[in-house]
């Protein structure tokens, strides 16, 4: 008995430790209390292994391209499918509300508006964006987590190294030491993982109910139901194009993608993910320098969600807008995604932008705030699995193999 619970996979413990944080959370909330904490251990165990794993991996990678022009055009390619793919989830995300109309019935009274005040007061410009991208010292970017400035510092630091020659060598060193070591640390803090996933459902369903759906069920529905669809129409054709084993890759991938799906946190996921993508057969150089880049600029779940809220809100409130100004709408959006996981509370502070710009009452996101969690999990996952297909097709575009049991024929 007890060898058969020790030969126990962890993506079978972390769907265990989901259905018990579930039945905890409803039929013991009095327990949450004691119980969420651990979510938190967990988390800034993953949050501190984020960093320092980053940063030496992209180090690595970008000095394992032999060169800045090839790094460049890796790069070159990397934007050109986020963008594409950005722009899909934006317009799937567009048909989907239009088609189902969540915000229809629902009204907007004076009675949330308090909620506005409660916004962060950060505004999504094109300046403050550009002026954001590098931090005023590395450490305070690694104190806030703000993975974009983390990733620009590697790369000129990269790169830095790289043009240094031989002088660089003993710093190419140490960060391949480093790489080692936090892989090594990832996998003494995935060993947590199942009681991190279930103290972080058990707090949700303690604190929310699942009956908090029931009023918002159309507008849930449309973005899960929207969401599946993008992963139909959108990944699974770039992974087939790309000739990859479906089945083995998802296989590999869902530990992950239930981890991000359970603490509604990407970050959480990176190292296995990025451990995940290697036995896959992507390149450390190519893993190490797509993935953490789509974390900024391939939000794919979170573009949807956007494109999908931004427009609840305008039907909620009785406001019709014309298809030209929706269009504008996305590609407004289009640009404020960019780099969006540097700001705090991400997609709030977004959202809260583009209602300003068109005209649409903040206290709309009051409305949304509720069943946000729920949300949240999914835009999440497709946000992790997106940026693991982009850094595979990528791997593909530039003529790696992949391990033979995860290329199709």
């Amino acid at each position: 008995m007890w060898n058969k619970i020790k030969s126990l996979k962890l993506t079978t413990w972390i769907f265990i430790a989901l259905i018990s944080g579930f039945l905890i959370g409803h039929f013991l909330p009095e327990w949450v209390e004691y119980i969420k904490p651990f979510r938190t251990v967990f988390l800034n165990g993953v949050k501190c292994i984020i960093a320092p794993l980053i940063f030496a991996s992209i180090v690595m990678g970008i000095n394992s391209a032999g060169s800045v022009s090839g790094l460049g055009k890796t790069g070159a390619k990397a934007i050109i499918y986020f963008e594409i793919a950005t722009t899909l989830a934006l317009f799937i995300g567009l048909g989907f509300v239009n088609f189902f109309r969540p915000g229809d019935g629902l009204k907007i009274t004076a009675a949330v508006g308090s909620v506005a005040n409660q916004l962060p007061e950060t505004k999504m410009t094109f300046a403050g964006f550009v002026e954001h991208l590098l931090p005023h010292n590395f450490i305070e970017a690694i104190a806030k987590g703000d993975v974009l400035q983390i990733v620009l510092f590697s790369v000129i630091f990269g790169i830095a190294v790289m043009m240094a020659g031989e002088k660089g060598k003993p710093v190419l060193n140490f960060c391949s030491s480093l790489n080692d070591v936090m892989f090594k640390f990832t996998d003494l803090i995935m060993k947590f993982a199942p009681i991190g996933v279930g103290a972080a459902m058990a707090g949700v369903v303690a604190e929310h109910g699942w009956q908090v759906m029931v009023p918002m069920f159309k507008l849930v529905g449309t973005l899960y139901l929207a969401l599946i669809v993008f992963v139909l129409v959108v990944i699974f054709p770039a992974l087939k194009y790309s000739r990859v084993k479906i089945g083995a890759f998802f296989k590999e991938l869902r530990p992950s993608l239930f981890l991000a799906f359970a603490t509604t946190s990407s970050e959480s996921a990176y190292p296995s993910a990025l451990e995940s993508l290697e036995k896959i057969g992507v390149s450390n150089r190519i893993a190490s320098f797509v993935l953490p880049l789509g974390y900024s600029f391939n939000l794919d779940g979170s573009t949807l969600y956007l494109a999908i809220a931004s427009i609840f809100i305008s039907q909620a409130a009785g406001i019709e807008l014309s298809f030209g100004t929706q269009i504008t709408m996305m590609l407004t959006l289009m640009l404020t995604t960019k780099g969006v996981a540097a700001v705090p509370r991400a997609s709030i502070v977004v959202l809260s932008g583009t209602l300003v710009a068109f005209g649409l009452p903040l206290e709309g996101i009051a409305l949304i705030l509720g069943v946000d969690e729920f949300m949240d999990m999914a835009r999440t996952t497709v946000n992790l699995l997106g940026n693991c297909v982009a850094t595979t097709v990528i791997s593909r575009w530039e003529g790696e193999s992949l391990s033979p049991e995860f290329t199709a024929i």
